[in-house]
């Protein structure tokens, strides 16, 4: 029936809902659905939302107005956080047929038995106590590196966010099924898979709202890293308080777990951190970068933070970039603080002018480059393994070494999705590394 038929994909956000968009992808593959670039004439556009921040509420509309130029009598359906949030809002936005929520969007194939465009957009959706029971995903659109899910939702509270309203409780995969998931990733001769999850930390949390953890995190890193064919492991992202020494300690000892780290800080203000009730102060951020480093000093750390908070003062957050500044991090993510409905946040005194939160970021996100370019620099001469991406950007083609350097070399298509040891030589203009081959390449 579906033979003929036309599919197409945007996702907006994060790693999660990467490897949901590619797991609801299959679905429609496996129903006889064709999928197409985004760019172009599909019958369905599926569109992944996402409701961190105000942008990408608003770069909703125009992604719906994007999939309507390609084929105006295209039926278009919201996915994600946003439409957990808002469906009946983003259903009314010109052009939506379908909206689906939390718990609905891995059934979206049994909603669009008829494709006829709807007079407005139809909703599907559930109260977010009923997000209790846990879909696995990953990604494998990129040759090179898949997004694998292990753990959604959240039971913390931070006052700012809301992810736990568009996602639910924390639960988690079970490690078999996350096992059996990474072999099927590494049969298709993919080499690097990142972990991903809202609170990856606390993985192990059941269905069901069973808080009893049935697994601990290490215990699932322990047993990833002897799944074969996979020669990278990466941990995108984990909170300071759930990261552990044991943790630290295993992945400077595996031959899979890359030296990379992600992790929150959002304030380096312990005043902040507790309006924001974070579950951690700066003290122990400090520790875990610093006991990352004794174990692997060579070990890149990124840093989330966000900036405008409320009742942040010009004290606030010089204490922040002055924290940052002298602390051993590679780089920023820096998110500007939006307001977002039923957050305790929202209420909150002290709200800063957005001229004066744009100031912060963009001070932030130079702070940002010069530690790039001091991690980058403190690698100069050194020996690392790259793994090749398969895009050809401008003639050269781009990859990552195992401690998230990026590298760049002159097209070749040979190179793709294959590993080399490399010498790193210098920085380019545009801040990325070049090299020299030191061997020939260690695995096809």
């Amino acid at each position: 029936m579906n033979a003929d038929k036309k599919v197409a994909f945007y996702t907006l956000g994060c790693k999660l809902n990467f490897s949901e968009t590619s797991t609801i992808a299959r679905d429609f593959t496996d129903e006889g659905f064709e999928r197409v670039s985004f760019e172009e004439p599909a019958d369905v556009y599926v569109i992944n939302t996402c409701s961190v921040t105000d942008n990408a509420d608003k770069r909703f509309k125009s992604i719906v107005k994007s999939a309507l130029k390609q084929n105006d009598e295209a039926f278009v359906i919201g996915v994600g956080c946003y439409a957990q949030l808002k469906p009946e809002e983003l259903a009314a936005v010109d052009g939506v047929d379908l909206v689906l929520g939390a718990t609905e969007k891995f059934n979206v194939i049994s909603y669009i038995n008829d494709l006829t465009k709807n007079d407005r957009g139809e909703v599907h959706s559930c109260e977010i106590e009923e997000a209790d029971f846990y879909v696995g995903s990953y990604s494998i659109g990129d040759r090179t590196r898949a997004f694998l899910k292990v753990q959604d939702g959240c039971d913390y509270k931070c006052t700012y966010c809301t992810i736990p309203l568009a996602r639910g409780i924390s639960r988690s995969d079970t490690l078999s099924n996350v096992l059996k998931n990474a072999q099927e990733i590494s049969e298709r001769g993919i080499k690097e898979i990142v972990l991903t999850g809202v609170n990856i930390g606390d993985y192990g949390k059941g269905e069901f709202g069973n808080k009893k953890h049935e697994h601990t995190f290490l215990e699932l890193v322990k047993e990833l890293d002897t799944v074969p064919g996979i020669h990278r492991l990466r941990i995108s992202s984990i909170e300071p308080n759930l990261l552990k020494d044991e943790t630290i300690d295993f992945v400077s000892q595996s031959d899979s777990f890359v030296p990379h780290f992600h992790i929150p800080l959002q304030s380096g203000s312990d005043d902040l951190l507790k309006k924001m009730k974070r579950r951690y102060l700066k003290g122990t951020y400090t520790n875990r970068v610093q006991q990352i480093k004794a174990k692997m000093p060579d070990a890149c750390i990124g840093v989330d933070v966000i900036v405008g908070f409320p009742g942040e003062t010009d004290e606030h957050f010089l204490e922040t970039y002055n924290y940052l500044n002298d602390l051993n991090i590679s780089y920023l993510h820096v998110f500007t603080y939006s307001e977002r409905p039923n957050t305790e946040a929202v209420n909150m005194d002290g709200v800063v002018p957005k001229k004066v939160r744009s100031k912060r970021s963009k001070m932030l996100r130079g702070l940002s480059v010069k530690k790039r370019r001091a991690f980058y620099e403190s690698q100069i001469g050194s020996s690392r393994t790259v793994l090749f991406e398969s895009e050809n950007k401008e003639g050269y083609i781009h990859g990552f070494t195992e401690n998230y350097v990026k590298v760049k070399a002159p097209w070749n298509p040979e190179l793709v999705n294959t590993l080399h040891n490399v010498t790193l030589t210098k920085i380019d203009e545009d801040g990325l590394v070049r090299f020299d081959f030191a061997e020939e390449k260690i695995t096809a």
